[in-house]
């Protein structure tokens, strides 16, 4: 008995691996989905996978639902069929990420950049990934990287740099990035923000000067 359950695994599993109307997600069979999407062209795919991306981005909410089952299923096949192409490995990052799927977020996102590192997306849905886990450090040298890489223009990438530069009590810094954030896309939370942290800045300036007089008196 022991032996047939065994042999049913294995047949299992083989069949889920090249089966690609079957989903499995760490290890977890979520959904099957009856479609046989091997006839299709690799435009045809790629036009069916950024479809259920729009959809998974709008409905999935962190759950792993069809629409976002079936989009993890066509980037996973167009990735095999073309493993030099970074934006399916960046598009399964980026889904894995938002259903909690830490590991093969990062395994994807640090594979686009494996096989190109000269494109800032990987390095800028890195920085987001370490930003909401509140690993500033992190996050702020990913977007950094994103920023040399072409998305010194990208407003989210200036004001996340920005933003931590305000939580490391590095004012100078946070000015110059989120006023440069304020110049592509200006808005009054960015307006309010900067000003906060001007009046910050005139603080420090004030203490430090204020320290350098004491020190030049003793």
């Amino acid at each position: 008995m022991r032996q047939l359950i065994k042999i049913l695994l294995v047949i299992f599993f083989i069949l889920s691996v090249y089966n690609p109307s079957c989903a499995v997600i760490k290890g977890e069979l979520e959904y099957q989905i009856p479609i046989d999407y091997s006839k299709l062209s690799t435009e045809e795919l790629e036009n069916k996978a950024g479809f259920y991306y729009g959809l998974a981005l709008k409905t999935s909410n962190g759950k792993v639902n069809e629409d976002m089952t079936s989009a993890l299923n066509l980037y996973a096949i167009l990735s095999n069929k073309n493993p030099e192409n970074t934006f399916y490995k960046i598009r399964l990052g980026h889904l894995y990420d938002l259903i909690g799927k830490d590991r093969y977020a990062k395994g994807y996102f640090f594979q686009a950049i494996g096989t190109d590192s000269s494109q800032p997306e990987p390095y800028f849905r890195l920085g987001e990934f370490y930003y909401r886990k509140e690993l500033y450090k992190k996050a702020l040298n990913m977007y950094k990287e994103a920023y040399k890489r072409g998305y010194s223009g990208n407003y989210d990438t200036l004001y996340k740099i920005g933003d931590i530069y305000e939580k490391f009590g590095d004012t100078e810094a946070a000015l110059k990035y989120l006023k440069l954030a304020a110049q592509k896309s200006p808005n009054s939370e960015l307006d309010n923000k900067i000003k906060r942290v001007e009046n910050a800045n005139a603080i420090n300036k004030e203490y430090y000067s204020d320290t350098r007089i004491r020190l030049m008196e003793r």
